[in-house]
């Protein structure tokens, strides 16, 4: 049996477990408070209810001349002193409530109490008046009806309620974890991210370590040790490149310090400098071409947007054999600054545009080469600062990397 996603996932299971839980406290939250408003409006309702009946057996009996036109719904029943009772026509058979006019007949005070009948039952006043006891009952039944229909409303509306706070919650929770499960998102490119481009640089530097240590054993000397530490350092300086790329991916989102105007023509005369040694051994001209008109200065994070030529340029050394040339070309057209990396080495498929900003891509048509992580980051870093990048080339041709950023 194939495990499922979420024994796999430990991540997946603590976002699921984050969303069920605020998702159920949501719903929860949203049908209380509902069922709250529901039980208040019953009885907000049933005491209104309550205070106009008796408000209505009170009037009626202070009226009761004529026990043959009660209001609707209404009997009166009256008790002289003799015993005798005369009442309504039609009235229910268990009225009048002869106990009660007894009590009352017999000097107790006014009574106001109910007796069971339909559903809702009576409500029943007794009192005397002058010297009769007057008995006025009415019928509980259209309000029990009422408070029914009230009970359904308010039960079809909780049902509803619930859905709907049940679908909100459900939405409010994906949106509330949104943030987690990006962080987590991050954290494992992060993982992946330094795994797979420190992995190989890693072995190098160990490899030309136990180079130099076997030779210095050896009793070696001179240009054979020289050559092992030329190699070790260059070894040190790719990985130092290689860790500088990946926390600069993590902090691309979270740069928001002010920008300050860079200079684009002083950032790529600092990254040629920095790869005229390399450029040299491996016989190829690097050059730069500064803009003719007008100052290349934009407004961002120089550090980043140094990392971004760095990779380009390296990029280009790398595919261009000895006797290439590479150029960093600068311009300007209105309020656009335009840098283009451009080389005469292998180039690539014009398939392979857009996989070269990919991380980790590799190739088509069983091309083996990786493409890494620099070339990503850069369109990172341009995208960020407003602007684009992009690639043309063709195999044989060379390669050009185009980069436009709004003037600062």
């Amino acid at each position: 049996m194939r495990p499922g996603r979420a024994q796999q996932d430990p991540d997946h299971v603590l976002l699921r477990r984050a969303r069920r839980v605020i998702a159920l406290q949501t719903a929860a939250a949203i049908t209380v408070s509902l069922l709250v408003v529901g039980v208040l409006a019953l009885i907000v309702v049933t005491r209104s209810q309550n205070a106009a009946a008796t408000s209505l057996l009170r009037d009626t009996a202070a009226s009761a001349d004529d026990v043959e036109d009660p209001p609707p719904g209404v009997w009166i029943f009256r008790q002289d002193a003799a015993g005798a009772v005369e009442g309504t026509r039609d009235a229910p058979g268990r009225l009048p409530d002869l106990a009660a006019l007894a009590r009352v007949r017999a000097g107790g005070p006014a009574e106001t109490g109910e007796t069971g009948g339909r559903e809702g039952g009576y409500l029943v006043l007794t009192t005397r008046r002058d010297d009769r006891v007057v008995q006025v009952v009415m019928s509980r039944h259209e309000q029990h009806d009422e408070r029914e229909r009230l009970i359904g409303a308010l039960a079809a509306g909780e049902l509803v309620g619930l859905l709907i706070a049940a679908l909100s919650a459900t939405l409010l929770a994906r949106r509330a974890t949104a943030p987690l499960a990006d962080a987590l998102a991050r954290q494992r490119r992060f993982v992946a991210d330094a795994s797979h481009e420190l992995r190989t640089p890693l072995t190098q530097l160990h490899t030309r370590a136990q180079l130099l240590q076997m030779d210095l054993r050896a009793g070696e000397t001179g240009e054979s040790v020289a050559t092992d530490v030329d190699r070790l350092v260059a070894g040190t300086r790719h990985l130092g490149e290689v860790v500088e790329d990946l926390l600069l991916s993590t902090q691309l989102s979270r740069r928001d310090d002010a920008r300050v105007p860079v200079d684009l023509r002083a950032v790529a005369a600092d990254v040629i400098a920095d790869h005229a040694n390399r450029a040299r051994e491996q016989d190829v001209e690097l050059t730069l071409v500064p803009a003719a008109d007008g100052p290349a200065v934009v407004r961002g994070h120089r550090a980043a947007l140094r990392r971004v030529l760095t990779a380009l340029v390296d990029n280009a050394l790398s595919h261009t054999a000895g006797g290439g040339h590479v150029s960093v070309e600068l311009g300007r057209e209105h309020a656009v600054v335009s840098v283009v990396v451009r080389d005469d080495g292998t180039g690539f498929d014009p398939a392979d545009t857009e996989r070269l900003f990919a991380r980790f891509a590799r190739g088509s048509h069983g091309d083996q080469r990786r493409f890494g992580l620099g070339l990503a980051l850069a369109r990172e870093v341009v995208t960020g600062h407003g602007g684009t990048i992009e690639a043309s080339g063709r195999p044989g041709q060379g390669a050009a990397f185009t980069i436009r950023l709004p003037a600062g």
